[in-house]
């Protein structure tokens, strides 16, 4: 194939004699800073190991702003939500062995939810490689299988000169929907060897659209111009591909109410008349979904918690749209749509014909005072207290991140998250730990917000080290700590199944002066106070902590 010369880049004097002669000192660590830079990275996230030294050297010579916690899989749940809240590639970079295994489990909760985390980590160096058992420190025998079945893709490498093609590789994918984390990995003599190459300039690894096939849109136009009962069921993909304007106009057009997952909490206006809500967990809601005759899945697989523990059953016809193509089908027969959630319900928008139903808001109304009235019968009062005081002080557009906690558990189902992309948690692979580090995340993200991270005292404690990271970078947190000395849930779950608890009761520190003892201000509150508590914190610039000690009890599970 003949190429025009015309194409080729056109170099100044200046550019060639840069090209030609790089600046003395730079390393296989600046080529993965320069990538990174070069790609539009302009934060990253990590912890420096003996391995991966040559990297943390060269940001001293780049733009990037560092961000470093103290435990690898915090910097990994930091670097999930920075992707969650930009829709940016967030780097994380990480060293050997024990510092690239201990961010496992923030790479399978970035998995589950489609953040787009690039894992750069380091290796032994190129002569121990091949499972030879050298007895370098940090050593695997391949380092690789331990996160092949987590992340979407790994990248290999093995000399200076692959390192911008591997890093450039796995952005590409990492950006790809569905959004996912990546894997690229450096043997620590590349990352220290001298290099003479050029310094790397503009790249580009823009992702493919996954655009959905006209036939099948078509197909599922005239499902839903000619349904009786139809109800859309909107997932997390709507949220990460800024579709809920898209989703806002179809279901008016066709007067079809929403149920937002968990996943995709705030892809629809909590108090519109079409509006379900998030009642996943309720057999009203179930049975009102099992009743339509087309149900539109947007950017849901229909999971554990999206299917009420799977006893939903629906009797007519299903149309799912999701980016993941793994996830068509994998529940329930469908008419599957493998596409962006925004392209697809832009193209669906296009296509339905109008349909009026003025009986759609009454019966969306009816389940909802169904769900009020089976949750009002159960005394949880001080639950819903506690909840409603979180959505007064927190303001409209901060973000607020959830651990695996009662209080999270209540807010999937009942908690305005009033804006699309202000809600998240670790309801994806639910690990514990999430919420006070995805807070440090967001807020290295956009400082001009506060930000709210909510854990149970469990919780809690796999993130206390962080304190010292919020500090340290004056980041505008709050961070609620829900105090009722155990795990709460798994409390719960043990007395339900076998009469009492084992394990979940735990020892705690005074939170308020462990917080104090880094210098992050903190308060004890009430549930009576804790809205004027909280509002305060979240006002107040600079890191906070407010504990507040409540028992508090989940409602009655529908599904057993």
């Amino acid at each position: 194939m003949s190429h025009d010369h015309d194409d080729r880049p056109q170099l100044t004097a200046a550019q060639a004699a840069a090209v030609m002669n790089p600046p003395a000192g730079r390393n296989g660590g600046d080529l993965v800073v320069e990538s990174l830079q070069g790609l539009g990275a302009t934060t990253v996230f990590g912890l420096p190991g003996q391995h991966a030294l040559g990297m943390f050297d060269a940001l001293r010579r780049s733009s990037l702003s560092y961000v470093g916690l103290r435990v690898e899989n915090n910097a990994g749940f930091a670097a999930d939500a920075y992707g969650r809240i930009t829709g940016e590639v967030a780097p994380l970079l990480l060293s050997t062995g024990p510092g690239a295994l201990t961010s496992l489990a923030a790479l399978q909760e970035a998995a589950a939810a489609s953040a787009p985390v690039l894992a750069i980590s380091s290796q032994i160096p190129t002569a121990g490689l091949g499972g030879g058992r050298h007895g370098y420190l940090h050593e695997l025998r391949d380092q690789q299988a331990s996160v092949r079945d987590i992340v979407k893709s790994v990248h290999t490498v093995r000399s200076a000169s692959q390192i911008p093609s591997a890093v450039a590789a796995a952005w590409e994918s990492a950006l790809t929907a569905p959004h996912g984390p990546v894997w690229v990995e450096i043997p620590q003599d590349v990352l220290l060897a001298e290099t003479t190459l050029p310094v790397v300039s503009a790249m580009d690894a823009t992702p493919r659209e996954l655009y959905p096939r006209p036939e099948l849109t078509i197909a599922a136009a005239h499902l839903l111009s000619n349904a009786e009962r139809p109800v859309i069921i909107a997932g997390g993909g709507v949220v990460r591909s800024d579709a809920s304007g898209k989703l806002l106009a179809l279901a008016e057009k066709i007067d079809a109410p929403v149920v937002t997952t968990f996943g995709g909490k705030g892809a629809f206006p909590w108090e519109h008349p079409l509006s379900l809500r998030s009642w996943l967990e309720d057999r009203h809601t179930t049975d009102f979904l099992e009743d339509a005759d087309v149900l539109l899945v947007v950017g849901s697989g229909l999971g554990e918690l999206s299917s009420n523990y799977h006893t939903f059953r629906p009797r007519g016809r299903v149309i799912q749209i999701d980016a993941d193509a793994g996830k068509l089908e994998s529940n329930h027969p469908a008419l599957g749509i493998h596409s962006d959630a925004r392209e697809a319900l832009s193209d669906l928008l296009e296509a339905v014909e109008r349909r009026e139903d003025a009986g759609a808001a009454e019966r969306v109304r009816t389940v909802l005072e169904k769900v009020r009235a089976r949750i009002d019968a159960q005394d949880l009062t001080l639950e819903q207290q506690v909840l409603a005081a979180v959505r007064e002080a927190l303001p409209d557009a901060a973000p607020s991140f959830w651990d695996m906690t009662i209080l999270a558990y209540w807010a999937w189902s009942a908690f305005d998250a009033r804006r699309p992309n202000t809600m998240h948690s670790a309801q994806g692979a639910g690990g514990l730990g999430y919420g006070f580090p995805a807070a440090i995340g967001a807020a290295a993200a956009d400082p001009t917000k506060p930000v709210l991270a909510v854990s149970g005292d469990g919780g809690a404690m796999y993130s206390i080290a962080e304190l010292a990271t919020a500090r340290q970078y004056d980041l505008p947190l709050t961070w609620l700590i829900v105090d009722d000395g155990g795990y709460g849930i798994l409390r719960e779950y043990m007395t339900g199944a076998f009469g009492e608890a084992t394990a979940t009761e735990l020892s705690r520190p005074d939170f308020v002066a462990l917080a104090e003892s880094f210098g992050v201000p903190a308060v004890r509150t009430t549930p009576e106070s804790l809205a004027g508590d909280l509002s305060k914190a979240l006002a107040a610039p600079g890191p906070s902590v407010v504990v507040l000690p409540a028992l508090l009890r989940m409602f009655e599970p529908t599904h057993l």
